[in-house]
């Protein structure tokens, strides 16, 4: 159960971040008057920051079971 609880939010966390970037990279471009350049940097640099945020959240689970350890919660629970 504690699995599912913190692996449901994923999908919603790689959007979110790819989300801000590309929004952040069209406001500066109507800024600047740039045209791509500034969504295309946004949009690398909001997909880094999710797939990084992905690892470090995804890391626990895979050394978890690596190391045998339940990931299930507190009671021992599988």
């Amino acid at each position: 159960m504690l699995l599912a609880l913190r692996l449901t939010g994923l999908g919603w966390y790689i959007a979110i971040c790819i989300v801000v970037g590309v929004v952040g990279g069209l406001g500066l471009d109507k800024l600047t008057g740039t045209v791509p350049l500034f969504t295309l940097l946004g949009t690398v640099l909001g997909s880094v920051v999710a797939f990084w945020g992905l690892y470090k959240m995804v890391q626990p689970v895979l050394y978890g079971m690596k190391s045998g350890k339940s990931t299930g919660d507190e009671r021992g629970e599988h």
